[in-house]
């Protein structure tokens, strides 16, 4: 938190925002998720994860609804993470989400 009076930092405000706007969350986190499928690129995807969760309850509650310890939790969702299916599962369950699959637009032969 600053320490100037009525500023907030950006990460601050935009946990406010998705708290805010379930839409705005789900699009958020749909667009970094697609970093998932780069593996030079996925901290995007496991950053605006851990995003998410802060905006739903914060870290420590979706760890405890989701079964994981808080520890894990945070190193999970890293820059550096790599979760397990069952941890992603389980967080997008605790916040409400679900994973999905979509097609993707190139053909393979």
């Amino acid at each position: 938190m600053s320490k100037l009076k009525g500023v907030i930092s950006h990460h601050e405000r935009e946990i406010t925002e998705l708290r805010a706007d379930r839409d705005l969350a789900i699009e958020y986190l749909k667009a970094a998720m697609e970093s998932l499928d780069n593996p030079d690129d996925r901290a995007a995807g496991l950053l605006a994860l851990r995003t998410v969760a802060e905006a739903y309850g914060g870290l420590a509650v979706v760890a405890a609804e989701a079964g994981i310890s808080r520890e894990s939790l945070y190193r999970t969702l890293s820059a550096k993470g790599n979760p397990t299916l069952k941890t992603l599962l389980a967080v997008l369950k605790t916040v409400g989400l679900r994973l999905s699959v979509e097609q993707e637009n190139r053909v393979h032969a």
